[in-house]
């Protein structure tokens, strides 16, 4: 087949999330699987620095309407593996910038235009390079707008750019929710504009289109799927998704074995596996050095990464502040995102700086040194799509501790309620519900025989892409 990938990260050019290893994992499954799959990125400023996008070649140049003007790009293009081509849709104005959304303090204001801009640059290089594809995939808001936008093309053109469209959401709690005078830059038809079309609430809802109008959707795990049918998870479209109820389906997400990997991980200090898990005790030893601790600590270590962001459950793990500061134990907090939650956990590790080690950054590094050196790996999610931390750390012999919700349902067995095949401690996502859940993990801790049976359970489960790829084939051939 013929598969068109639309995604605003993509890892590893841009990473602000869990959706650029998605997406970069899917795509190159598919590739390795024989299927030609191209994969369409804004041309933001880091894309066009990593080394292999320094000599991509201009393939097109583009002029697109937006409202009542006509804007310009070009696309690059490059071949990172057998089978896969990347393009960038590239507009300095809207891409050249050093954060892919915003500032770290608020959202690009521009961001409508932006990503609408991008939606039609790869339309236009759809028609203009004549890809012929057989299904165009759009991930989250950013590329909510495509499936509309095909359909709009070949109708004005007379061509067939894709047979079918899939729309998969990652995250329902991003919406791409804009002011409705934005609709006019789309160039849809008017009727579009209203209840059945983009309109919410008076404002242009992007992610409601891709929902509405794509041939099937998708959400990143099985729960979510249910979850985002009803009031408490929808964010408001849980009507507009139950529409769907038919067309809709949920994949766990995979793990890139190729990156996430403890036996060939060449960002760690030391390499190890379920038979023999010294390494692992190096890499603990490595962290404990770079965090201040003392590499001769004993007692557990928890980890955290993570975007600072509500949805994370970062005032779960600062409501139990006390059992870090008290209990014999080491916290590690890495992520970036909003300042309140920078804030707070500064003023926490100022509070105890030899107990908790805090680092504001994206730093990929760091989280494989993380997933290695932990105990466990804290996920204390208010909801969670699909995370993929919880399926890292048990691959990499940590155990995580999660709230009961989404994804982690579909990828974590609580230990206590499945005493032979628990791989992890699941919580009600509450500030009790969490509290439970460190001290079960020191009690756990505190059972080595116990805890080297719960980490080699973890590390011998499958996480690979495969199970996902294949849902995904057959969801395709099953729409064509």
């Amino acid at each position: 087949m013929k598969i068109v990938h639309a995604a605003s990260e993509l890892f590893p050019y841009v990473k602000t999330g869990g959706l650029a290893d998605a997406v970069a994992s899917l795509a190159g499954t598919l590739a390795d699987h024989g299927h030609e799959v191209s994969v369409f990125l804004p041309g933001y400023r880091a894309a066009l620095e990593h080394p292999e996008v320094a000599g991509a070649a201009r393939k097109l140049r583009l002029k697109i309407e937006m409202g009542d003007q006509f804007l310009t790009g070009d696309v690059r293009v490059f071949s990172p593996r057998k089978n896969l081509q990347v393009y960038l849709v590239c507009r300095e104005e809207f891409f050249d910038r050093r954060n892919p959304y915003g500032t770290g303090e608020r959202d690009y204001e521009d961001n409508a235009d932006r990503f609408i801009f991008f939606c039609k640059g790869v339309v236009e290089t759809l028609r203009l390079a004549d890809l012929q594809a057989d299904v165009v995939h759009c991930h989250d808001w950013q590329t909510a707008l495509l499936p509309l936008l095909v359909r709009d093309a070949e109708r004005k053109h007379g061509v067939t750019l894709a047979v079918k469209t899939v729309f998969t959401i990652h995250n329902i709690a991003y919406q791409g929710l804009f002011p409705r005078s934005v609709f006019a830059r789309t160039n849809l038809p008017e009727d579009l504009n209203n209840i059945d079309g983009l309109e919410y609430y008076e404002q242009t809802n992007l992610l409601k289109g891709g929902i509405l109008f794509a041939d099937r959707v998708t959400t990143v795990s099985p729960r979510y799927a249910k979850e985002i049918q009803t009031p408490e998870f929808g964010n408001g479209l849980d009507g507009v998704v139950q529409t769907r109820e038919d067309d809709i389906v949920g994949f766990v997400n995979g793990v890139d074995m190729a990156v996430w990997n403890p036996a060939t991980d060449e960002l760690l200090p030391a390499r190890y596996s379920m038979a023999n898990l010294a390494g692992k005790q190096a890499c603990r030893g490595e962290l404990a050095r770079q965090c201040g601790f003392g590499s001769q600590f004993k007692g557990p270590v928890f980890g955290v990464v993570c975007r600072f962001a509500e949805q994370k459950g970062l005032e779960l793990l600062l409501a139990n502040r006390g059992f870090f500061i008290t209990q014999e134990c080491r916290l590690v907090v890495l992520g970036s995102g909003e300042k309140r939650y920078v804030d707070a956990l500064r003023e926490l590790s100022a509070q105890a700086p030899s107990k908790v080690f805090l680092s504001v950054k994206l730093d990929e590094k760091m989280s494989h040194l993380i997933e290695a050196g932990s105990d466990f790996f804290v996920m204390p999610s208010l909801f969670e799509p699909c995370g993929l931390n919880q399926m890292y750390s048990q691959i990499y012999g940590t155990v995580p501790i999660v709230s009961r919700v989404g994804g982690l349902i579909d990828t974590v067995v609580d230990i206590d309620e499945s005493p032979e095949t628990g791989t992890g401690i699941m919580c009600a996502p509450t500030t009790e519900g969490i509290g439970e859940g460190l001290h079960r993990a020191l009690k756990l801790y505190a059972d080595k025989p116990r805890l080297a049976a719960v980490q080699r359970r973890g590390m011998s489960r499958d996480f690979s892409w495969r199970a996902a790829a294949e849902g995904y084939e057959r969801l395709y051939q099953e729409s064509l």
